[in-house]
């Protein structure tokens, strides 16, 4: 807070001088303007005509500073002479309202935030666009800048990542006119990390919400303790055929390709055709709640029947116990079984999958990760992936913590699902 205006008292700059004025007068729930001002000298009274309200203000000599040299600080303005729109809230000085709130680096304020925030504390009533760029205002003073410069920051923050995180991978591609077109990151915990896991990889996208917007992509697995392990990122312009196809290829790069690994994700056409131009020998499996909602609108059913029959199906072990609940499922829904059939029975159920898709039917673990990073994603793009590896390396520290104290070479989650059953299994007897 830059504390009230008093006689005397000295101020860095002009701009700085203007700030604790305006924010003054929204505190005080009064309205001021500037009546002279030139390069030596500044003078700023109260709206009202009749108000002896003042405040004189001289620059230093040889100095960038400004000094308060007369202060008259009595309104005779009458009581009713108030609005909650000051026209002191300009952006800037909302952003210097709010600054403040943004000492934590991952605290994020949406422009409604920006509005109830200020109408609660100077009792200022703020329009959306007020908001939004008083918002941008406070990025700029305490972040990394406008969107424009953290951009421009980008590459050289990438470039102390890699010095930080020896061993992570760092894919910066920018256009012929040297503008931003993609970036891949997988740090170094994940490439160690996912050959202790599962060989099935979930991925997603999902968008930016900055200025310049764009598509968040994300590959994520299971640890051994079923949590999630994040192994990628990559951000591009638009969820399309090029944008999916580089983030996999450099996915493919640095994680290999087996005959045993599976890549699940939606039905996006662009994910398809990315996944066989990047993993030929990889496995495409499907997300069986996305076809279950595909199957609900073309037949237009809420059958809750329909759905239970679809999930038992998809999740069933052998080949006969899958029959007996699909014959269920297309007598129910007549046409259902062209449609899932040509969808490709291996892609959506566990008992005609060529690989082991292992308890990962569903891209439940990508979308949990990004709804993690639902408010960062508000956030300019290196301040955005400042926080993505601060969440990372929150999340490995932890889990590394955990596995050290592990008194076996089995994780903490099967550890105690083997004592549940090895509980359950001393009350049977054994007949022959």
């Amino acid at each position: 807070m830059l504390g009230d205006i008093e006689e005397n008292r000295v101020f860095r700059s002009k701009k700085e001088l203007m700030t604790c004025l305006s924010i003054t007068s929204m505190r005080k729930k009064f309205q001021c303007k500037v009546f002279k001002s030139n390069t030596s000298f500044i003078v700023v009274r109260c709206v009202h005509p009749s108000c002896s309200w003042r405040v004189r203000a001289n620059k230093l000599i040889e100095s960038e500073y400004w000094m308060v040299t007369k202060h008259v600080n009595k309104h005779t303005c009458p009581t009713d002479f108030k609005t909650t729109r000051r026209r002191q809230a300009t952006s800037w000085v909302v952003g210097e309202c709010i600054k403040r709130r943004f000492i934590n680096p991952g605290r994020v304020f949406r422009p409604r935030d920006v509005m109830d925030d200020m109408k609660q504390r100077y009792g200022v009533e703020l329009s959306y666009s007020i908001a939004w760029r008083g918002r941008e205002c406070a990025y700029e003073n305490l972040r990394l800048g406008t969107p424009e410069q953290s951009y421009n920051l980008l590459p050289g923050y990438l470039h102390m990542l890699m010095q930080t995180n020896p061993g992570s991978v760092v894919n910066l591609e920018v256009t012929d006119g040297n503008k931003f077109q993609y970036m891949f990151i997988a740090f170094t915990a994940s490439i160690q990390g996912f050959s202790y896991c599962r060989p099935v990889i979930s991925i997603d996208a999902t968008h930016l919400k900055g200025k310049y917007r764009g598509v968040l992509f994300t590959a994520v697995c299971h640890d051994a303790n079923q949590q999630i392990f994040p192994l990628a990122i990559g951000v591009g312009d638009s969820e399309n055929d090029a944008a999916w196809t580089w983030f996999l290829k450099r996915v493919k790069d640095v994680f290999g390709e087996n005959p045993a690994l599976v890549i699940v994700s939606d039905r996006h056409r662009s994910i398809r055709s990315a996944v066989e131009e990047a993993f030929p020998r990889a496995f495409h499996g499907i997300c069986i709640y996305h076809l279950l909602n595909n199957l609900k609108t073309k037949f237009k059913s809420k059958n809750k029947e329909l759905e239970q029959h679809y999930i038992a199906a998809a999740k069933a072990y052998n080949l006969q116990e899958f029959h007996v609940l699909f014959y269920t499922l297309c007598s129910a829904v007549p046409g259902a079984k062209e449609y899932l059939e040509s969808v490709g029975l291996d892609r959506w159920t566990r008992s005609h999958a060529p690989c082991r898709r292992y308890n990962i039917m569903t891209t439940n673990i990508s979308e949990s990760f990004n709804a993690v990073l639902v408010k960062v994603r508000e956030l300019p793009i290196t301040a955005f992936v400042n926080e993505v590896q601060l969440l990372c390396q929150r999340w490995f520290q932890q889990r590394r913590t955990k596995a050290n104290g592990c008194s076996s070479r089995m994780s903490t989650d099967v550890e105690k699902k083997l004592e549940e059953r090895r509980d359950r299994a001393q009350t049977m007897d054994v007949r022959f």
